[in-house]
């Protein structure tokens, strides 16, 4: 018999089975019991703190739940299924294998890559992996590359956003669970979609997060702003890290899944010669090579830190690329006049120029929001090793209100926008609805059916906000369900006036971005700017982009570009002549050599 990272084990062959294995890491309980059918059948200790005991296996998966020292039933910590929420029983997989489709699939490479950042669960009015499905020839046509799903783990009650999972092993019973969640992806890679997971490793949520009964899953030795730190250079730590690189590996071994978004590194705490990150993408990189099959790497961090990207031998993490906010800040300031908070270290045009050119704007200069030096250069900046964005869920979502690019500034500000994202030396990616300029707002919504956690969140919530002049009625309650509806997609919107402009400008950006191989070589941006900061200028190759992010229509002297020919205009009053061109407010044009 084999073992799967889920503690279950099945036959070589997969036929039916009459038990099936279940085992979990328990190190300090004196007795373990696993219950089946309302009986605790006693689990035998093994080395390394484990535990183990057969059961019987069920055609429809088995249900099964942990006596801990006699206090419980818990869910297994490695549960691959909680088809009753987090506080039920844990269900084994059906004994039928998945009828995979998807032999021979290869993800594009990064360097080529257009990701679409989307949350199932307003992504459609249903929520779920089936009805997603029915939106992915949207995707194509529209000429994304790569799907990331926002985290799909296990969390407490039907809606949020997925950073608060507790079973990190088992896909989110009311997106459908673990079938649906395979039939997605294969769905995706049916039509030449790979699919990239968010996946939160530096904190579980507060409600169904057992780990803590069975072992040394966190420290006291640091703290979080989520909480407990998860345990990783304390003792016991190996078989928690463990814990955390075998669901790395079940997401793309058993789901399918061609990469993963590391949420938030920086919030790693880890003095260990070999840093989780380092040991994770090493790990991702192997099975890669054991499965044939390109799989990758993306950590988030705000710390402006070349060594996520660069390799193990060079003292780095070695993770493929990284999201960087910088790129989005810059912009977002400028065309928004917004101040606060990070936003005080930007508001230039030519922080936008510095990271078209350098990928960070901040390389250790002094920053004064937080009142010190932050980052460090990257000494050879490449594109193809930064996600960049204009919009993501966390910039929209975790505004008051959640407001989207469209709802404070103009549709044609939002063009612009969109073409140096999207023409940009970055790995471009765009936030769900984002091509259309959706209407919807993103808000911050939960579902925790524990009612003191619940007003917790609520006020905490309005706290935040308060600081910053927002009303407490102000705030959207994200334990509202309306909070969660008005933050579905409205589809219908493609076809009306105004998002139907901006949906035919994405496609046609996208389009010229995979019929360029400049576009896609990764190579830093060459650009110029008025000293007024009104346009922009960038450079990619043959191609050149020229945007008016300021109030008023201008005109700008392009003698260098006359054997130029446009070829996007953003808006018909955009105009050429010889070697002038003129923007309206919010304007933009493509340009390319003849």
């Amino acid at each position: 018999m084999r073992e799967d990272e889920s503690g279950v084990a099945e036959t070589a062959t997969g036929e039916l089975r009459d038990e099936v294995e279940v085992r979990v890491w328990a190190p300090a309980a004196s007795e373990m019991a696993v219950v089946v059918d309302d009986r605790p059948l006693p689990m035998t200790a093994g080395s390394g703190g484990w535990w183990r005991r057969s059961i019987p296996s069920r055609p429809e998966g088995t249900e099964y739940a942990f006596l801990v020292d006699g206090e419980g039933p818990f869910p297994d910590p490695r549960s691959p299924w909680q088809p009753e929420g987090v506080h039920g029983p844990s269900r084994t997989l059906p004994d039928e294998g998945f009828p995979w489709s998807d032999q021979g699939f290869q993800a594009v490479p990064l360097g080529s890559a257009v990701i679409y950042e989307l949350h199932l669960g307003t992504f459609t009015p249903e929520g779920t992996f089936q009805s997603a499905v029915e939106r992915l020839d949207h995707l194509v046509e529209l000429g994304v590359t790569h799907v990331e799903l926002m985290p799909v783990a296990q969390f407490a009650g039907e809606r949020g956003w997925g950073y608060d999972g507790v079973c990190l092993f088992a896909p989110h019973t009311a997106y459908g669970g673990p079938r649906a969640m395979k039939e997605f992806v294969d769905a995706c890679h049916r039509r030449g979609l790979a699919v990239l997971l968010d996946v939160v490793y530096n904190h579980l949520g507060p409600e169904g997060n057992y780990l803590a009964r069975f072992g040394p899953y966190f420290t006291d030795r640091y703290s979080t702003p989520w909480g407990a730190a998860v345990n990783l250079d304390d003792t016991g730590s190996g078989e928690v890290r463990r814990f955390f690189l075998d669901n790395a590996l079940m997401w793309m071994r058993d789901y399918h899944v061609d990469g993963l978004r590391v949420d938030a590194i920086h919030a790693f705490h880890d003095r260990s010669a070999l840093h989780f990150v380092e040991e994770l993408a090493r790990e991702v990189h192997r099975l890669g090579r054991v499965l044939g099959r390109h799989l990758v790497i993306i950590a988030e961090s705000d710390l402006n830190d070349p060594r996520t990207t660069l390799p193990p031998e060079a003292g780095g993490h070695g993770s493929d690329a990284q999201w960087s906010d910088d790129f989005h800040h810059a912009l977002h300031a400028v065309l928004t006049g917004e101040s606060e908070g990070y936003y005080r270290d930007f508001g230039q045009v030519g922080h936008i120029a510095r990271a078209l050119e350098e990928g960070f704007v901040y390389g250790g200069e002094y920053s004064s929001h937080r009142g010190r030096p932050h980052g460090r250069r990257l000494m050879r900046p490449r594109g193809d090793r930064l996600v960049c964005f204009a919009q993501n869920h966390d910039q929209v979502g975790n505004r008051a209100r959640g407001e989207r690019l469209g709802h404070l500034v103009g549709m044609q500000h939002v063009k612009a926008a969109l073409a140096l994202t999207l023409l940009g030396p970055f790995i471009p990616m765009l936030f769900q609805g984002e091509e259309w300029a959706a209407g919807a707002p993103f808000q911050y919504f939960t579902d925790l059916q524990d009612p003191g956690l619940g007003e917790a969140v609520r006020e905490g919530r309005r706290r935040e906000f308060r600081a910053f002049g927002w009303a407490p009625d102000e705030v959207p309650d994200p334990q509202d369900p309306d909070t969660h509806r008005r933050s579905v997609l409205d589809w219908s919107e493609l076809d009306t006036a105004g998002h139907r402009e901006v949906l035919a400008w994405t496609r046609a950006l996208l389009h010229l971005r995979r019929r360029t191989p400049e576009l896609r070589d990764g190579i830093m941006a060459r650009t110029r700017s008025s000293d007024d900061g009104r346009w922009l200028v960038m450079g990619r190759g043959s191609v050149q982009v020229a945007v008016n992010l300021g109030p008023a229509p201008t005109e700008i002297a392009l003698p260098e570009l006359r054997d130029h020919v446009m070829v996007l205009p953003s808006t018909p009053e955009v105009s050429w002549w010889q070697e002038e061109l003129f923007l309206p407010a919010g304007g933009a044009a493509v340009l390319v050599r003849r």
